[in-house]
């Protein structure tokens, strides 16, 4: 399984994108599967579900930090790799998505309760999110090209 549809599938099966994203990359950077989820699970719904910046898209920012973070202060270089990775990541979400942003990638505002019972309802979650989780990992897998 590629590690988008396992991406995909994780989301499919309940997780948030947040979680589905960092999960998939934690282990082969030592990060055990459950903390991964544990860690993500914040960023779901653009952020504690306010609808801020999408969850695939800080999942795939924790990726990149912990595939490129410093671990020493002193490592300034490592530091701003990861912020032009960050950068360059994000640009390339955007140009796909069009936005970075949960609320206006399922133009519904599921911080509130009438927009969340809307995205219910109308089932954006499922139409539209799963595309989002792959699409962050498509970037994320073209950037260690």
């Amino acid at each position: 399984m590629t590690k988008n549809e396992e991406a995909v599938s994780s989301y499919c099966d309940g997780f948030l994108c947040s979680q589905a994203i960092l999960s998939v990359y934690g282990e082969e950077e030592g990060l055990e599967r459950e903390l991964a989820l544990k860690l993500a699970t914040g960023l779901g719904g653009g952020m504690g579900r306010t609808a801020h910046t999408c969850g695939a898209v800080t999942g795939a920012i924790l990726v990149i930090g912990l595939k490129k973070g410093p671990v020493s202060v002193n490592d300034v270089a490592a530091k701003e790799e990861t912020y032009y990775l960050v950068r360059e990541f994000l640009n390339r979400f955007q140009e796909e998505n069009g936005s970075v942003v949960c609320r206006e990638l399922l133009d519904c505002d599921i911080g509130t309760p009438e927009g969340y019972r809307q995205a219910c309802e109308e089932r954006l979650f499922e139409k539209i999110c799963p595309r989002l989780v792959d699409s962050a990992v498509e970037i994320l897998e073209e950037m260690k090209k």
